[in-house]
């Protein structure tokens, strides 16, 4: 079984035939009730306790007696105990993956189809070395064999949030090398890209782009919803000013999305994140580009920097806007804006 990082997991057991084994330690109707729940049946359907309950007239609180009652007998037959390899086999599997893994890729890396996978999880269910941590805020529904090393995890991916600006994103590569700072003192074992990304998709509150940047998963540059979050990726992965049409091309290409080339141009207009910097030439605001027309812009300048040449401040204009140096020049004749010295420098009037 080949899983999304090209890692190789294979079993030794088969497992609807331990499941088969195990099941015989129970009475007809409580072992129907383990196959209704986990759905070990041939089509793999799970059912509900109140689904259960209609079909033999009990309380659903009954059916989760019988559930449990079922679970507790078959972990004390001689059955469960000459099982054992089956259950060591899959926890070496969970240590393989990292300790501590998701749920669903757990389960997709030992099998593709939902029937075998039933059956896994009710190993996972049964064995003593595996537990499992609900969803929440934080965490996606995860198993871990060793207590000590999941709170480390745990802990480290809250530091990783923590240290992360609200819109901020990461390449995978340095994430991945701060993450290793967090668990410095960790097995050397587990300390490889594969299970570094497997720990990364544990969280809830971090998460990664289209584009494979990872930021807070609160941010709209990691949720991409609409085209002005798609324009705000597409400008950034650019790294230079583009125009909106391209903007709209590059939207369609990156993220498979139609981008009508005057919407796209609306929703740059009205987004503060973009900043008009020549003829249709959007740039982030971010870069450091001001807003407002060129005359604002050598305002600006002049302010901030005092007198300066007519070329130093082409320059520095050059540097806000792609703007051609006449038209610098043209608005510098504006003696209500610009007073000219002697020495050929300007400085607001």
């Amino acid at each position: 079984m080949t899983s999304g990082y090209g890692h190789m997991t294979k079993i030794t057991f088969k497992p609807k035939q331990v499941t088969k084994r195990l099941l015989s330690e129970l009475p007809t109707r409580a072992r129907a009730i383990l196959v209704g729940r986990f759905g070990l049946g041939k089509d793999a359907k799970k059912l509900t306790l109140e689904i259960i309950g209609q079909k033999y007239d009990i309380t659903r609180e009954r059916v989760r007696q019988i559930e449990n009652y079922a679970l507790g007998t078959i972990r004390k037959s001689d059955t469960f105990k000459k099982e054992q390899v089956t259950f060591d086999d899959l926890e070496s599997v969970v240590d393989s993956l990292g300790g501590i893994v998701p749920e669903a890729e757990l389960l997709n890396e030992i099998a593709s189809d939902k029937g075998t996978q039933n059956h896994v999880y009710f190993f996972l269910v049964l064995g003593d070395a595996f537990n499992r941590e609900r969803e929440n805020d934080e965490f996606t529904h995860h198993w871990h064999i060793d207590k000590d090393l999941a709170d480390s995890i745990h802990t480290s991916l809250r530091n990783l949030y923590k240290n992360l600006e609200d819109n901020e994103l990461v390449l995978e590569s340095d994430l991945i090398d701060t993450f290793l700072k967090e668990v410095k003192d960790l097995n050397q074992k587990y300390k490889n890209d594969e299970i570094i990304r497997r720990w990364l998709a544990l969280s809830k509150t971090i998460g990664k782009n289209p584009l494979g940047e990872w930021g807070r998963s609160s941010s709209p540059n990691v949720r991409a919803k609409g085209m002005r979050d798609y324009a705000y990726l597409t400008i950034k992965r650019h790294g230079s000013p583009m125009h909106f049409s391209e903007v709209a091309k590059s939207i369609s290409s990156l993220f498979n999305r139609k981008a009508h080339i005057a919407t796209c141009h609306n929703e740059l207009i009205k987004d503060a994140r973009f900043v008009l910097v020549g003829r249709g030439l959007y740039a982030l605001a971010e870069w450091g580009y001001s807003s407002g027309v060129v005359k604002d812009v050598i305002v600006d300048v002049v302010r901030a920097n005092g007198p300066l040449t007519r070329d130093e401040i082409i320059d520095k204009v050059k540097n806000e806007r792609y703007v051609k140096d006449n038209t610098i020049v043209v608005n510098l004749q504006d003696s209500s804006l610009f007073k000219r010295h002697k020495d050929g420098t300007y400085s607001l009037a």
